[in-house]
């Protein structure tokens, strides 16, 4: 790998054995700080993060973490790994406390003092040492995702990879989840997977976009924008007119639709110029990439 600092993937590919190819030579280089993997549902975002993860094997390419190859010594890439996957069980009549030292044993915190000090670290760090006694299944849905955090964190991680993970919180909860992660990425390789373009705006230095198992677009929010400036054009269309077809993206608005669409020349009546956002990257790659298969 040329880049030993940092997560490293070069031609990654996986077919699953209905046929579905759920990626396709992917290639990724992240260094330390919080990296975001934009995708809509579908897109092999999963795929990739559960492969990073050691928990399923490509077909071809290759994955490392400064340095260290995750295919040839996958037990040594799990000790450096802490992995918030999309659903979390829980386990009846186990304290929150209780399983966060369990888990924590498992990961090689054998000296029981050292392990309680962890424990109390993390659960204070995802403001959860009030609720540590209860039963992690009478856990609200933020509670558990701020749980899930805190099981992930365990042995402090070197990469930590979260898939979706605010998916399903109220707004409070969200930004609570965000503060931890972004203090988690001080010191560690977080990879952000979600098609919640928002968390990726906020939180992250870097990105790409995935559609169909393959990178239709990588860089920074700043420099992925540029190409679009002075391309877009905006309207609302009202509730009693048809909405285009031809038109990048679409929002809901009180008064009607807001139609969002590209062009080099003013569309026509009713347009104004439009500064590009992060969601307009996306539906851009989208839209690029739905072309290219098309053509194909």
């Amino acid at each position: 790998m040329s880049n030993p600092d940092g997560l490293s993937v070069t031609g990654l590919t996986k077919t699953y054995a209905n046929g579905v190819r759920a990626l396709r030579n992917v290639d990724l280089r992240v260094p330390s700080g919080m990296y975001g993997l934009l995708g809509p549902n579908g897109a092999g975002k999963s795929t990739l993060m559960r492969t990073l993860a050691t928990l399923q094997t490509p077909d071809a390419g290759a994955f490392s973490l400064d340095g260290l190859d995750g295919r040839r010594d996958p037990d040594g890439l799990r000790r450096r790994l802490g992995y918030l996957p999309q659903q979390i069980g829980t386990y009846p009549g186990v304290t929150g406390r209780g399983l966060l030292e369990r888990f924590a044993w498992l990961k090689g915190r054998t000296h029981a003092r050292e392990r309680r000090r962890e424990v109390g670290q993390l659960l204070e760090q995802v403001n959860l040492a009030d609720v540590a006694h209860r039963q992690v299944n009478t856990y609200s849905g933020g509670m558990l995702r701020r749980f899930g955090i805190a099981l992930a964190l365990l042995g402090r991680p070197r990469l930590l990879i979260v898939d979706e993970p605010t998916a399903g919180l109220d707004p409070a909860e969200r930004n609570r989840f965000h503060r931890v992660l972004a203090d988690v990425a001080a010191d560690a390789v977080v990879l952000l997977s979600t098609h919640i373009v928002e968390d990726v705006e906020n939180l992250c230095e870097r990105l790409s976009i995935l559609a169909d198992g393959e990178i239709v677009a990588e860089g920074t929010p700043e420099a992925l924008r540029v190409p679009l400036q002075g391309r877009l054009w905006t309207r609302l269309v009202p509730r009693h007119e048809s909405v285009p077809t031809e038109v990048l993206h679409v929002a809901a608005a009180p008064a009607g639709t807001r139609v969002f669409v590209e062009a080099t020349e003013h569309p026509g009546e009713g347009f104004e110029p439009h500064s590009p956002r992060l969601e307009d990257v996306y539906h851009h790659a989208l839209s690029r990439a739905d072309q290219r298969r098309a053509a194909a």
